[in-house]
């Protein structure tokens, strides 16, 4: 799987790459919510994981945004915050993320997430 990580933590992006990158999905960082709508406009990306709180382009601007283009508007999106899972769920953009999850990120939900995804991608290509 393709995954793009957004955040503007350096720690996180490493620590999340080696994780993915280990169970053999190819990853792509990017440092702000720009840097990374620039890069899903020119790749195609099978999951985004997305931190909320960026400068440049926080989180939420940079869904709205991927959400607008015909082909990213379905696209899974993990959305990350250290401000924990039931403030995210109080935010009117709340359905447009696919998943949420709290920072810093457990190992076995990121993992739950991507099996969740890796599956909807077999369903909907034996279709």
């Amino acid at each position: 799987m393709k995954i793009l990580i957004v955040d503007d933590k350096q720690n996180v992006l490493s620590s999340l790459t080696a994780i993915l990158e280990n169970a053999g999905h190819t990853v792509v960082t990017a440092s702000n919510g720009l840097d990374g709508f620039e890069k899903a406009q020119s790749q195609q990306f099978d999951l985004f994981v997305i931190d909320h709180l960026m400068p440049v382009m926080n989180g939420l601007v940079l869904v709205k945004n991927l959400r607008q283009h015909p082909e990213m508007q379905d696209a899974p999106i993990l959305f990350m915050s250290t401000q924990g899972v039931e403030s995210l769920q109080a935010l009117p953009e709340y359905p447009m993320f696919t998943f949420s999850i709290a920072k810093p990120v457990d190992e076995q939900e990121l993992f739950f997430v991507i099996n969740q995804v890796s599956m909807q991608n077999t369903q909907s290509q034996s279709l």
